[in-house]
């Protein structure tokens, strides 16, 4: 099915097909049951402009999400363009990895069972699934400083990251950055199933672990599996036509 390119409202294409992303990114993630009432976010920067993201209306569901509806802000949070509020003491966190990050173009932050269990977990992720063997030494950890609104714990948390894509905020829930919306979004359901699977191990007992020399292996063979359009993006198409089975007005 073709994407609907024409603006709505008034922007660029470019800046269109980024609203119509990061909505349908927003619809997925309430129909997997990510969304958390109307709090968290996931934040993209506009295409061809300096300092300029589009974040989700503060207040609405991640269901009531469309591209035109979307708030641009810059930097500080501050609304460029847009009729509503926008919790910019969410967007403290987001806004740090973007300015430091050049490769943070897209970014989730999430309140799910299975994440926010994992982060409270004194090991962290382990290595005992294919879905966490993709992690392992990939996944940053920040101890919990309470609600991420001071601007101050930002080096700590750029720090924390040391480079990797994933913060896991310990007692709190994952930060996950990709160069794309499809990246970010495959990178965020890979390591949900890898939570989702460690509470289910974990419940049964001990379980076994995978040793660090087949997990070498194992990344280093992701990359054949790979299919083409970029890291995410045939996953992310094929959840854009399922949302669309169920309800096209994220389009609008």
């Amino acid at each position: 099915m073709a994407t609907q390119l024409k603006p709505r409202i008034e922007c660029s294409e470019a800046e269109w097909q980024a609203r119509l992303d990061l909505a349908a990114c927003y619809r997925i993630f309430d129909h997997l049951g990510w969304s958390e009432s109307i709090y968290n976010h996931i934040s993209v920067k506009v295409p061809g402009e300096d300092d300029a993201f589009l974040i989700n209306p503060f207040g609405l569901l991640y269901d009531e999400v469309t591209a035109s509806n979307l708030v641009k802000i810059d930097i500080d949070g501050n609304v460029l363009a847009g009729n509503y509020p926008v919790n910019k003491a969410g967007f403290t966190q987001h806004a740090y990895f973007h300015r430091h990050i050049e490769s943070a173009h897209a970014i989730c932050h999430t309140h799910t069972t299975a994440g926010m269990a994992v982060s409270s977990h004194s090991r962290g992720l382990l290595p005992i699934s294919f879905y966490a063997c993709n992690f392992q030494g990939q996944i940053g950890y920040h101890d919990f400083e309470g609600v991420t609104v001071r601007e101050e714990e930002g080096e700590r948390l750029l720090q924390n990251l040391g480079g990797k894509r994933i913060l896991m905020l310990r007692n709190h829930g994952p930060v996950v950055m990709g160069r794309t919306i499809p990246e970010m979004f495959v990178t965020a359901w890979s390591l949900q199933r890898a939570c989702e699977i460690q509470i289910a191990v974990l419940s049964q007992g001990e379980p076994i672990t995978v040793q660090q020399d087949v997990i070498d292996v194992h990344q280093r063979d992701l990359g054949q599996v790979a299919l083409p359009g970029g890291p995410g993006k045939a996953d992310f198409e094929a959840w854009k036509r399922k949302i669309d089975r169920i309800d096209r007005s994220w389009r609008d």
